[in-house]
């Protein structure tokens, strides 16, 4: 776009848009021949080992070209359902880089919440990891496919070796206001709501993030957040424009973590608090010097971790702890808390409480607190919108602000999350909505009423806890099967973890049930 700076001169300005195919263009042109992906060697699909960036480069190429074979337009949805893989960190650029719509799902929901976002985002394409295979005999698109059992389908054919033929896909002229990613995440309401993320939204996130957390080409990013999740907080991205090297975890394991850290020089890894504990467990047991000492930064997020996890971390692993605040919809960086000069007179206890807190804005970020004690936010990261909800877009961006549903306060600068407004349960950084597990446990013929709040916890940082009035005592329900109840609606994550029995909740005179009095009682 050229656009003229005043009548009569010939002074001109060339904008181009931001893309996120811009960082893995940067990998191939600056590391082509540097491994850039290293897979999951254990896996139901075929792992694909080591890939260079040149490798990577031209498998995204390839699986564009065989959405352009498929009839699949730019702006049309692709869906995917995998756990960890050098296939899904693929897909972030083979899809949304060409124009499509890449629509990340949480492989731990139940076949019928998948089924709900695949139809209400109208995805043309799903594709399933081997793992979950069955979700195909309920679940449909137009075109339907299971991730390694013919990558030739998804990403082209290969050459003996397992490089792709070079493949050539439809030019794409981006509108970095386009949408690149539509990400569901849990809300008040029963269902979840689709977040979408432009290219412009992900391109600043990645690159701002990178810049708070001292990104570097020599980086060994460790995939320990599912990357399904929020797009991995945007590291896909930016540790590939960087040149970092990606290494693949299918799944959480403390002793993995350490193992994988010690075998490939990890520097960096971003996790929710139960990957923390994990890996504190595991120290507890590791033979040997603890890998990564004075090396590792580990950022966390989903809730704020005890201090005393704070302190264990930095003391018994020799890692750095970094902390952010952020959501989906802010793609997700908001604030980071990282350690700084000044707080080195401080004792142990005290820097630990000091990284406690939520953080300092990020580059380019403004926080604000309303009167009512909710944290608003303005970037240029926030969400264009939520996918065909025009009534909760209008509500999260009244006045031009992003309404987190957070409440909070600013001190010296930096955040401090105190509760939420809404009723959104974090537990191990997944978020879970408690109407929809009231609902699910409503269900029961044996419920009257049931009210479902989070309750601190080391481990998961909240318990899915129900407090619930059942309709007769002649023959109540136990907790367990109410918990099994919830497991055949849900997924496993959501489901309360305690169930305690009442005879009536807590309301106010006008009949709202009073949770925080609930939580009082149950902490």
């Amino acid at each position: 776009m050229y656009t003229a700076l005043g009548a009569g001169r010939q002074d001109w300005y060339v904008y181009f848009d931001l893309s996120v195919r811009d960082f893995l263009d940067r990998a191939e042109l600056v590391y082509p021949d540097r491994i850039g992906v290293v897979d999951e060697p254990v896996q139901p699909a075929p792992s694909w080992g080591e890939l260079t960036y040149r490798q990577l480069a031209a498998r995204a190429r390839g699986q564009a070209a065989v959405l352009d074979d498929l009839g699949v337009a730019p702006g049309e949805r692709v869906a995917i359902v995998s756990q960890n893989s050098a296939r899904l960190l693929t897909s972030f650029f083979g899809v949304s880089g060409w124009g499509r719509i890449l629509v990340p799902i949480n492989f731990r929901l139940a076949p019928a919440e998948i089924e709900y976002i695949v139809q209400h985002s109208g995805a043309s394409v799903l594709m399933v990891d081997p793992e979950v295979r069955g979700l195909l005999d309920t679940v449909r698109a137009s075109h339907n496919f299971v991730l390694g059992e013919d990558d030739a389908a998804t990403f082209g054919e290969m050459r003996e070796g397992g490089s792709p033929n070079s493949a050539s896909p439809n030019p794409w002229s981006c509108t970095e206001s386009d949408t690149a990613t539509l990400n569901y995440t849990s809300g008040t309401t029963t269902r979840p709501k689709g977040v979408q993320l432009t290219h412009r939204n992900i391109w600043i996130n990645a690159v701002v993030f990178g810049l708070h957390a001292t990104l570097r080409d020599d980086d060994v990013l460790l995939h320990t957040l599912p990357m399904f999740h929020c797009n991995g907080w945007g590291w896909p991205y930016a540790a590939t424009g960087m040149g970092g090297r990606h290494i693949v975890l299918r799944k959480v394991d403390g002793d993995e973590i350490l193992r994988r850290v010690a075998a490939h020089g990890v520097t960096v890894m971003c996790a929710a608090p139960t990957v923390v504990d994990a890996v504190l467990d595991a120290a507890a047991r590791w033979q040997g010097p603890i890998p990564g000492r004075e090396r590792v930064r580990i950022i966390v997020a989903g809730a704020p971790p005890p201090t005393r996890t704070i302190a264990r971390v930095r003391a018994e692993l020799g890692w750095e702890f970094i902390q952010i605040y952020g959501l989906t919809e802010t793609a997700p960086l908001i604030t980071m808390n990282r350690f700084r000069s000044e707080w080195a007179g401080l004792d142990e206890q005290e820097q630990a409480r000091m990284l406690g807190r939520a953080g300092a804005p990020a580059i380019g970020v403004r926080v604000s607190v309303a009167a009512d004690g909710e944290v608003l936010t303005q970037s240029n990261t926030n969400l264009d919108r939520y996918w065909d909800q025009p009534e909760a877009t209008a509500e999260a961006l009244a006045g031009n602000w992003f309404h987190t549903g957070d409440r909070g306060s600013v001190d010296d600068g930096y955040l401090t999350i105190s509760d939420r407004k809404k009723d959104v349960i974090i537990t191990g950084g997944e978020n879970v909505t408690s109407i929809e597990v009231e609902d699910a446990l409503i269900s029961h013929p044996a419920v009257r009423e049931a009210a479902v709040v989070g309750i601190p916890d080391e481990k998961w940082g909240e318990l899915v806890t129900a407090v619930v009035v059942v309709v007769t005592q002649a023959d109540p329900p136990t907790g367990s099967e109410l918990i099994a109840h919830c497991r055949d609606r849900l997924a496993g994550y959501k489901c309360p973890k305690r169930v305690e029995f009442v005879e009536a909740l807590p309301r106010t005179a006008t009949g709202k049930i009073q949770k925080f009095k609930i939580r009082q009682q149950l902490v």
